[in-house]
């Protein structure tokens, strides 16, 4: 947490990753009367997961205001605000529904600098749930992220903790270019070690839950060391980073896990130096294998570290196909195919 700016000591309080996300809006509304919230539902309803609940009554339907249902229009109308001064906060209320929007995005937000040669802006900071682990089926688990990364002009936010997620998103809208935050709604209430037989965990006493109230920023570009090792370098982030965890320490793994935090623009200094300490790399995704953005990673990692390599770098991922709801285990990222990818690797 050495990496956190803030700004003035404030109380700190529990919160899950819902609360967390809530009191960045809140915050950043209180500090900058150019912030907006806008979305479907996000208004008197307070988003379907309660994610902006209370911020209407608090700042009025001026700031927090429902829209129709048409993704397109909802960041249509975000860059265009973005250009006269406003920092808008739209929320696509799943991952899923984004695709309506990418014109919008790749077209016009993520070019609306280069092309006005400095002149217009994108402020904005596009909020969404994505992920599976709830048997949302093949319209409300998808991990579209490699489709972002792999565009310039915006940046990609995926935060683990409710600490990670109320800093991070603080920077996200004070960024001035159009920034992707997903949020890994599988532990939006608790974090998740990828057994879905066992109970369902709370943040509660978590020491990652432990969020100051008022102000704080948390770098974009700045991965989290989330566990140190000497002999293998995990990388991963949103909910694989506690499945990973929880993997390694069952098995007595000495295993250095890096949270990424954002994607773009990645930390490839710390992943390099990582990779150069341990010798190996294991990245785990929950996205589709097939250009996902572990591809990027292994050929950044395979490029800057090939002399320094034990062991073939190996991939952990969802597979390309939908994702199945009757067999959602099968396609999450759990704790047997980590192991089994682990236990590979270091045999190599």
């Amino acid at each position: 947490m050495t990496d956190t700016l803030i700004e003035t000591p404030a109380d700190v309080q529990q919160m899950n990753m819902i609360q967390a996300i809530n009191s960045a809006m809140d915050v950043m509304m209180d500090r900058d009367p150019t912030v907006v919230v806008m979305g479907e539902d996000v208004g008197f309803f307070g988003g379907v997961f309660r994610a902006t609940a209370g911020l209407q009554a608090k700042h009025g339907k001026n700031r927090v205001f429902d829209t129709p249902i048409t993704e397109c229009g909802i960041i249509g109308v975000a860059v265009g605000m973005g250009a006269y001064g406003l920092r808008p906060v739209p929320e696509i209320q799943f991952a899923d529904y984004i695709y309506p929007a990418l014109d919008q995005l790749v077209s016009e937000a993520a070019r609306l600098r280069y092309r006005s040669a400095g002149e217009f802006i994108a402020p904005m900071t596009v909020r969404s749930p994505f992920g599976g682990g709830i048997f949302g089926g093949q319209t409300h688990s998808q991990s579209p992220e490699g489709i972002f990364t792999h565009c310039s002009g915006i940046k990609t936010v995926i935060p683990s903790t409710p600490y990670d997620a109320k800093g991070l998103l603080i920077a996200a809208i004070e960024d001035n270019d159009p920034t992707i935050f997903f949020e890994p709604k599988r532990i939006y209430n608790g974090p998740f070690d990828g057994h879905y037989d066992t109970p369902a965990k709370s943040w509660a006493g978590h020491a990652d839950a432990q969020v100051p109230a008022g102000y704080y920023r948390i770098p974009l570009g700045k991965a989290r060391i989330a566990r140190e090792g000497q002999a293998l370098t995990i990388l991963c982030y949103g909910t694989m980073v506690h499945v990973v965890e929880n993997t390694v320490a069952a098995h007595g793994v000495d295993a250095e896990i890096i949270d990424l935090r954002s994607l773009v623009p990645l930390d490839i200094d710390t992943i390099e130096e990582s990779v150069r300490k341990t010798g190996r790399c294991l990245i785990v995704h929950e996205a589709t294998r097939t250009s996902g953005f572990g591809a990027e990673l292994l050929a950044q990692v395979q490029e800057r570290c090939f002399y320094h390599l034990e062991a073939p770098i190996e991939r952990v991922t969802g597979f390309d196909t939908p994702y199945p709801h009757s067999l959602e285990w099968a396609y999450f990222p759990g704790p047997v195919r980590i192991r089994e990818a682990i236990n590979k690797i270091m045999k190599d």
